[in-house]
Order: C-alpha cells, then sequence, then structure tokens
C-alpha cells in the first residue's frame, strides 16, 4: 500500500477509537467515515439501512462486481487503556476493532481509486450494528444487494493471538450462529417465611438453570459443537420476600441449522415444563442471526491466493470460533469468505471485548492489501456458480 497515506489511516483509526458509538446510534461515525470518502475522492450513498454507506467504484470494461465489508460499532464497555486516543464517551469502546476495519476499508478504497489495474464494479459496505446483530439485515432490507450489485463479498477481522498480520482462512465453517435469549418465570410473590402461599420463581429458575445445562451434555451429539451459557441472572429485591418473577438471559451458538433448531426446541421443552411443574407463567424471546459464517469454497481459495500474493503468512490449519458475525447474513443469498488477519499476541488482557483491547495499527497495511487483492481476484476469476 502506499506509505504516504498510512499515517492519515493512522491518525483515522485512532480518531474512531476515541469517539466510539453503540449499535444502531453511529451518527457520529458514519458522518466521519463520509468525510474521509469525501476527502479521497470517493462516490458514496449514506443512510443505507441506518447509518450505513455503501461507496461505489467502477471501471469500463466489465460488468462483473464485488463487495468488501466493514463493520463501525463499538461495544457498551468501559476501556480501561491509557492511549491518548483512548475513549472519551465513557462506558463505551471499540473493544472488538471495528475501528480498525472500517478504516482498512477507507484505505482498500483508496487503493482500488489509484490503481488502474482492474476492471468491474468494488461496492464497499460500512456496515453498522453488528454487535446486536440488526445492521447486515437492515442494509438488506433498505435493498443493498439491488441498489448496490454484487456476485460477492468478503470481509475480515482482526484476531487476537495469531501473529500480526497472518492470514487465517477457513474451508467451511469460520464462526457460529450466535444470538441472545431470555425467559421470564412469572409466579406469584409474597413473604418469604410463608413460601407455601407463594409460587416461587428463583427455586424454578435454579431448576431451569440445571435443565438448560444438561441439553448440550444429554441431547446432542458430541460431534457437534454447542455453546448454551446463562450470563445474567435477574430477580428480586429485599431478602424476606420471595418474588413475582426471575429472568435469565444467556447466548446460544451453534454452526448446523438443524442442531440449532433442536437445542431451541428442547430449550422450549423444558421451559415449558418448568413452568407446568412450579407454576409458573413463562414470557420467552430467542434472538438470533440463526446462521453460521460458512466460507464458500471457491471464495476461501480467492482469499487465501489473494493473501499469498501480497506476501502474508496463510494459515489455514485454525479451528473456526464460536463468536459470531452478522456478516452470515450477507452471505445467505451470495458467495464469499471471511478471513482473520493476526492482531498480535493477545496477552492477558488483549482478547476482543476486553477493556484492554486494541487495534495493532500495524495490520492496516496486510488488512488493506488483501482487500484490494481479493476484490481484484474476484473481478479476473471465473463468474461465480451458486
Amino acid at each position: 500500500m502506499d506509505a504516504k497515506l498510512l499515517p492519515r489511516l493512522t491518525e483515522w483509526r485512532r480518531h474512531l477509537h476515541a469517539h466510539p458509538e453503540l449499535s444502531e446510534h453511529e451518527r457520529k461515525t458514519s458522518a466521519f467515515l463520509q468525510d474521509r470518502l469525501r476527502e479521497l475522492g470517493i462516490p458514496f450513498e449514506a443512510g443505507v439501512g441506518g447509518a450505513g454507506i455503501v461507496a461505489t467504484l467502477s471501471r469500463p470494461g466489465s460488468n462483473r462486481s464485488v463487495g468488501l465489508r466493514a463493520d463501525m460499532d463499538a461495544l457498551p464497555i468501559a476501556e480501561r487503556n491509557e492511549a491518548p486516543y483512548a475513549s472519551r464517551n465513557p462506558g463505551v469502546m471499540h473493544a472488538c476493532g471495528h475501528d480498525g476495519h472500517s478504516v482498512a476499508l477507507l484505505g482498500a478504497a483508496a487503493m482500488l481509486a489509484a490503481d488502474p489495474d482492474w476492471k468491474g464494479t468494488v461496492q464497499f459496505v460500512f456496515q453498522p450494528a453488528e454487535e446486536n446483530g440488526a445492521g447486515a439485515k437492515a442494509m438488506i432490507a433498505d435493498g443493498l444487494y439491488e441498489r448496490f450489485p454484487m456476485e460477492r463479498v468478503f470481509a475480515f477481522h482482526n484476531w487476537p493471538g495469531i501473529e500480526a498480520g497472518t492470514v487465517a482462512v477457513h474451508d467451511g465453517p469460520v464462526m457460529a450462529a450466535g444470538g441472545r435469549w431470555q425467559v421470564t418465570l412469572h409466579g406469584l410473590a409474597g413473604h418469604a417465611a410463608i413460601p407455601h402461599q407463594t409460587r416461587d420463581p428463583i427455586l424454578a429458575a435454579a431448576h431451569l438453570i440445571m435443565g438448560l445445562h444438561s441439553i448440550v451434555s444429554r441431547n446432542v451429539d458430541p460431534c457437534d459443537a454447542v455453546v448454551l451459557s446463562i450470563g445474567q441472572i435477574h430477580g428480586g429485591t429485599v431478602s424476606n420476600q420471595i418474588p413475582e418473577s426471575v429472568t435469565l438471559l444467556g447466548t446460544l451458538r451453534t454452526y448446523r441449522q438443524e442442531v440449532r433448531e433442536a437445542v431451541i426446541a428442547r430449550m422450549q421443552s423444558l421451559i415449558a415444563g418448568t413452568c407446568e411443574a412450579y407454576g409458573m407463567r413463562a414470557d420467552v424471546e430467542i434472538l438470533s442471526t440463526g446462521r453460521a459464517i460458512i466460507n464458500t469454497p471457491a471464495e476461501a481459495k480467492l482469499a487465501a491466493a489473494a493473501g499469498a500474493a501480497i506476501g502474508a503468512k496463510v494459515r489455514t490449519d485454525l479451528r473456526p470460533s464460536t463468536t459470531g458475525d452478522d456478516f452470515s447474513l450477507l452471505i445467505k443469498d451470495r458467495l464469499g469468505a471471511y478471513v482473520w488477519i493476526g492482531n498480535g499476541p493477545a496477552g492477558p488482557d488483549g482478547e476482543l471485548h476486553n477493556a484492554r483491547y486494541d487495534f495493532n495499527d500495524a495490520i492496516l497495511p496486510v488488512a488493506i492489501d488483501w482487500m484490494q487483492e481479493v476484490a481484484k481476484r474476484a473481478l479476473q476469476d471465473n463468474p461465480p456458480t451458486s
């Protein structure tokens, strides 16, 4: 990439890091990215699915098209870094590196705009609301593929714990279908000293927790990877009252759709049985993308070839992660691939979603070069087949 551009990109990345915004609230982030696209002279359309932006570069001589995607939102985490560009928004930080992803996409757009050696159309998709799973869905609903045609879509995520600048490509599953679930058990409140006159949702919740934790070990084939975790329990306000309700919140991660459906069915059965046994009423909400990221074979090969072409170390031996990303929705009806680019050693505090995590600016050249190369190869390759 152009070494003269790198200091500007680093400055932009650190500006975004200092001014993080949560999912569906990326107004200033979007405005900043739009200003940078104007500065680079790259045409774009804003307001796609909310704060989303799609920039477009076209060259005559081909009707082929490809998409490159980056996310832009931050997390509700209080940053504990002491860098001069640490978050200035209390309780919000870029703990997943979306600041770096967005700036890398700006860099790729700048490099492709200056590169005469390609024909066709490249769509640069700046996506909001990845962390809450709403962004890809909103952009698609707003006509992303009809308004901005693309045959294939590619994206990357920085990955702590992998040598900086390494491009990791999976042949098949990359990330799990993620999402949260919530169950509220409603009983009958009363004095804790006369529990026989109540219907205790805490007792029912305790039995439900044990039942839910039995699903993976007793209802799922050991060859299938499933994570079913409970992360929050809320109920009661005083020590001498049995509360009216208790709420459980958790996450479910799977790779295969049929396994996911079976797990959800078993969850619903256990919830219904608990309500019957303990006289409860339940409100149940299971929200998720419902899809794992699964690279398509030809596009995975393209992604790996692009990594090798730019001189990066390419790894194809890493196991998939049970984390999730709504990029899975972008390749529901399109072919594509999602790679990891090593962020360097993680250390005790450097993992994603950690209050001391930071994107490694040194990997920006690899990320930019990889996106530029994979886009060019996708435009030159044989037309994709579904």
